[in-house]
């Protein structure tokens, strides 16, 4: 479990792209804050932003305007980031992946194997230790991305649609191990879906944004202990309530 809790905070974050008729405004005056250990997850409509957003607070892409805060310090947080397609190195094995992951952040050679071995286990995947990625399914490549970032012992967790890929079996099976970890680490963890149904599966609060250009149309908090029924007349309502935060008519 990490040692220090972190929290993030955007101010005013916006973010525009050039078109043929001048600028897209997607993200406009975006101010949040991530508490510490909690869970929380990004829907909105396709285009709106949310990956932008996901990607302004990695700081892989900077803001035209506001500030993004991570306490301590980026530097002193390990991040952890499953993108939505397998971004495994195919011509590494399995444990090379994690072990390239792991040199990344000057972790001890002498303790790659145990930090591998432990992340493979977390998602059932021990076995596959030495195989190249293309000799795994699709299911199992993502699982493979999970102990990736889990690997490295993350004090945030982002995640872009890390299961819109996977057939529903092996995208619930692989939720189900999401939380379990999360529960037992409580690292903070930020989700961009589309899946409103995962949105209130996992979150202990949504985030909904509006359509471009993008303002925070609500903020659903949701009280129910984990784990939870994905189909509970509870889930079910908080997906209501989502779709109307949305403007969908139900």
């Amino acid at each position: 479990m990490p040692s220090q809790t972190y929290r993030i905070q955007l101010e005013g974050i916006e973010k525009s792209y050039p078109t043929e008729d001048g600028q897209l405004r997607v993200l406009d005056k975006i101010s949040l804050n991530v508490r510490d250990g909690e869970f929380l997850s990004i829907v909105g409509p396709s285009g709106c932003g949310k990956s932008t957003l996901l990607n302004i607070i990695v700081d892989w892409i900077g803001p035209d305007a506001g500030t993004v805060d991570i306490t301590p310090s980026r530097s002193d947080v390990r991040l952890g980031f499953v993108f939505q397609d397998s971004t495994l190195l195919d011509w590494r094995t399995v444990r090379q992946n994690l072990s390239f992951a792991l040199r990344g952040l000057s972790v001890p050679e002498e303790e790659h194997d145990r930090k591998v071995d432990t992340a493979l286990d977390l998602v059932g995947l021990s076995e596959v230790a030495d195989q190249y990625p293309p000799s795994l399914s699709g299911g199992m490549r993502q699982r493979v991305n999970f102990a990736r970032a889990f690997c490295v012992g993350p004090d945030v967790l982002l995640m872009d649609e890390p299961f819109s890929s996977l057939d529903e079996l092996t995208a619930r099976g692989l939720r189900e191990r999401v939380v379990d970890i999360w529960r037992d680490e409580r690292f903070t963890a930020v989700l961009v879906t589309h899946d409103i149904s995962e949105a209130a599966y996992f979150s202990d609060r949504i985030l909904v944004l509006s359509d471009t250009p993008t303002v925070i149309e609500d903020v659903i908090t949701i009280d129910s202990d984990r784990p939870r029924d994905p189909e509970s007349k509870e889930v079910i309502e908080y997906e209501r309530r989502i779709l109307e935060a949305l403007g969908v008519s139900i």
